[in-house]
């Protein structure tokens, strides 16, 4: 399973959506203390909608806790500093995406150290960064996507619904 990782997340509504996002892709959620709310906040609860009930977080005491627990798993390190874009990796089927918290990012001696394991979205010069949210569902789509998404639904069903040209008016 492919795991989302927040780092120090301050935004109740970011993580809330962040949340929905891995109930409905499969992927397991990581959240690296301190944290800018409490898990029981309406406002993380409300982002999240009907998933949040669903999701079972793993909630590490500080970034060394959660060290300890990817031993033996690829972690990806997104931020704007990366030298490398995210479709230009190899996502394998367990790794770990961590994208840092909304004022700060991911702190420079973590970059630094894992430099070869940094990743970033393309945007316009001068840009500061994409929304969290957005940006965990990119990259998350781009490692599922490489994986073949696998157990998930690949087809929906169309119902077919007879339009009058009225209807269009």
């Amino acid at each position: 399973m492919l795991n989302i990782v927040l780092y120090e997340p301050e935004i109740p509504y970011n993580t809330g959506n962040i949340g929905r996002t891995c109930v409905a892709s499969g992927a397991g959620l990581h959240l690296i203390k301190p944290l800018g709310f409490q898990l029981t906040d309406k406002y993380i609860r409300r982002a999240g909608l009907d998933y949040w009930p669903r999701l079972h977080p793993t909630v590490h005491e500080d970034y060394t806790a959660f060290c300890r627990a990817a031993v033996g798993h690829r972690v990806w390190l997104a931020t704007t500093k990366a030298h490398q874009i995210y479709t230009d990796v190899s996502f394998g089927p367990d790794d770990f995406i961590m994208f840092g918290p909304e004022s700060r990012g991911i702190p420079e001696e973590i970059l630094t150290a894992h430099e070869e394991d940094c990743i970033r979205i393309p945007m316009m010069a001068g840009e500061r960064s994409l929304n969290l949210c957005n940006s965990a569902a990119i990259v998350l789509y781009e490692a599922l996507r490489q994986n073949h998404f696998s157990g998930l639904e690949l087809h929906g069903a169309l119902h077919h619904l007879v339009w009058k040209t009225d209807d269009f008016q």
